[in-house]
């Protein structure tokens, strides 16, 4: 279930005809009181219907598989002379509003249209869905949705703080939940079954694959993935099914529509939907959703907040301390026991809750503990920290002109993971002889410590960990990256220096080959990036990466393939080529501007269209194409 399917292609095409007999029936009842203006003819006589489209489709979600659906169709009509002396006639356009139901259930056979009436413009949907029969869920209304879900399925969790049982939730909900080992590897942490099928599953005793039939409404969660993530644990994996069971049944139904041999939705470790390479496309809203429902589903906001508030009394009493610094770290270890979370997951749902004081808590850099700290309210955002790598800083310190400015002139030190004012108020030499950030700086890092943006590294889907930034934990499988660039710093930390080293000496070996032809130049970076593909896949077989080719570059780009054809092999490219095919090799912006500088349309920065240009070769070459595009239209340049 990787890709779109839309509701109003499959309305338009299925219900053609009972679209054309209801305009039909709509002129015949209503043709003399249609206010239409006569250009031709004398006086209206009757009518042959031209064309019935359907321009848009809105649906409203209903109990059960029910739908209701509102559409919107344009009809032209010939409208002939009424007066029998004369042979004219003329071509007319109204809109109409067509309302329909139907069960998904019964793949939509019952399908009835039970009004037609002028379009005055959409009705307002009371649970409105989208395109792909995905619900519509703003972010404000995720607290609410999901206590709706409780309402339905787990009443007990909205009186008081308890642990919401994810056995009794799907229980409730006439589902069977089985552990199984559902990859060898387990990288799909669970798979909500729609559908009756034959599946394959891992014997890891036997280290093979055998074949079990799963029926419809069973939960597999995966043994190997609850034990190894820390936002895979088995009851939030379960919890995060069953909304996608709650939720989602009717998005999946559309797509069996298109495609009857789908029968579940599998879920990724990593983030995501099994399956699902695209950005945020109806898969990929699905999953958002059910990211975003399950922590809340788990710890429903009022009696979370009641029982944090509890905690900070409770805590202030017995460890005689009154800044949340002081106390916060206990706090989240004993929410996460009370609602059997991560500490993650409830770190996370205290920020979401307002208390911006566990940003700071339980953050690990360079395989240390960094102490709880806090800014005022609201000074930070969700992407932003004050706490980097040493490997971070380094790199920072030599590569951004404004932090070497502020470095060079003294004022700020690196201490704890962070860039501190050099001042007594902000730092301390410690018991054990080490500067350390005095407990005022840590109540007021807004004060003293300087901000940086934080971005997942680009392999991982962003908006799968949208809501895990600053929250580093130990046991974190998300890994965070400062954002200058997109490059080597987004590998695992241990291997970051390494890396480093080896990226740029191999760069430097790349460059040193490069020739004054820019067609050879291309020809050089193309075999040189499909030589590190090839090694990538002796090294794992099942990577997904796909072999450099003029189609592969045309398919990022957007570029037609013959036009990438010329500039490859001798032919005739414009700079807005050149960009594109440079960005869509992921090249170091040296070789970049090699290339580009030795053909006949070099960069020349006159104007400021190509000063966006060159910056997204020098910081953003490590994103997609589509991405550097989106960033070039951000920035009000032209677009290439």
């Amino acid at each position: 279930m990787g890709e779109s399917h839309s509701f109003r292609e499959y309305v338009a095409y299925t219900f053609d005809n009972q679209f054309w007999a209801g305009a039909e029936e709509y002129l015949n009842d209503n043709l003399d009181s249609l206010d239409i203006e006569l250009r031709q003819i004398r006086r209206a006589g009757g009518f042959e219907i031209q064309d019935v489209h359907v321009e848009h489709v809105w649906t409203d979600d209903m109990p059960g598989m029910k739908i209701q659906f509102d559409v919107a169709v344009s009809v032209t009509f010939e409208l002939k002379e009424g007066n029998y002396r004369y042979d004219s006639s003329e071509d007319h356009t109204i809109w109409l509003m067509v309302r329909c139901r139907g069960d998904l259930d019964c793949d939509l056979k019952d399908f009835e249209i039970f009004d037609v009436s002028d379009y005055k413009g959409k009705n307002r949907a009371e649970n409105p869905m989208d395109d792909d029969l995905v619900p519509v869920i703003y972010k404000e209304n995720l607290d609410t949705v999901a206590e709706q879900f409780l309402r339905d399925h787990y009443k007990k969790a909205l009186l008081e703080p308890i642990w919401v049982d994810p056995l009794e939730v799907a229980k409730n909900m006439g589902l069977t939940v089985r552990s199984v080992y559902i990859t060898k590897d387990g990288s799909i942490f669970g798979r909500s079954y729609f559908y009756d099928r034959d599946v394959e599953l891992y014997d890891p005793e036997k280290d093979a694959f055998y074949t079990e039939h799963i029926p419809a409404g069973t939960i597999l969660v995966d043994k190997q993935a609850s034990f190894m993530y820390a936002l895979g644990t088995t009851n939030n994996t379960i919890i995060h099914e069953c909304v996608h069971w709650d939720k989602h049944k009717k998005a999946f139904a559309l797509a069996r529509l298109y495609n009857e041999e789908l029968t579940n939705i599998g879920c990724k470790v990593a983030g995501g939907v099994a399956g699902n390479k695209s950005g945020r496309n109806a898969v990929g809203w699905m999953e958002w959703q059910a990211n975003a429902l399950t922590p809340r589903i788990q710890m429903p906001l009022t009696m979370f907040k009641n029982r944090v508030e509890r905690l900070i009394s409770q805590f202030r009493r017995e460890l005689k301390e009154y800044d949340m610094i002081d106390i916060i770290e206990p706090i989240i270890d004993q929410l996460a026991a009370d609602f059997c979370v991560s500490r993650t997951a409830a770190k996370i749902r205290m920020i979401d809750a307002g208390y911006e004081e566990a940003a700071g808590a339980f953050i690990f850099l360079d395989g240390r503990y960094v102490k709880t700290h806090k800014a005022k309210s609201g000074y930070l955002e969700k992407n932003k920290t004050f706490s980097i790598s040493s490997l971070d800083a380094v790199i920072l310190s030599v590569s951004n002109q404004d932090l070497m400015r502020k470095l060079e002139e003294g004022r700020y030190q690196f201490v704890d993971s962070h860039f501190v004012l050099n001042h007594p108020m902000y730092l301390e030499m410690g018991d054990e002889g080490y500067l350390q950030l005095t407990h005022y700086a840590r109540n007021h890092m807004d004060e003293c410590c300087l901000v940086f943006e934080l971005s997942v590294k680009e392999t991982v889907e962003e908006f799968y960990y949208s809501e895990c930034f600053l929250n580093r934990d130990k046991a974190s499988t998300v890994d965070l990256s400062v954002a200058f660039h997109d490059g080597y710093e987004n590998a695992p930390p241990e291997r970051q220096r390494k890396l480093l080293l080896e990226t740029l000496a191999e760069e430097e070996r790349i460059y040193k080959t490069l020739t004054l032809d820019f067609h050879d130049c291309l020809k050089k970076v193309i075999d040189w990036r499909n030589d590190q593909i090839k090694a990538e896949k002796e090294k794992n077989p099942h990577a997904d990466l796909d072999k450099i080719t003029a189609a592969e570059i045309a398919r990022r780009t957007d570029l037609n393939e013959a036009t990438v054809r010329r500039a490859i092999s001798g032919g005739e490219a414009s700079l807005n080529t050149l960009i594109l095919i440079c960005l869509a090799l992921h090249l170091p912006y040296r070789i970049s501007r090699h290339i580009i500088d030795h053909s006949p349309s070099p960069l020349i920065l006159s104007t400021n269209s190509r000063i966006v240009y060159n910056y997204v070769l020098q910081v953003h070459y490590g994103k997609t194409v589509e991405e550097v595009k989106k960033i070039i239209s951000e920035l009000g340049a032209d677009p290439l």
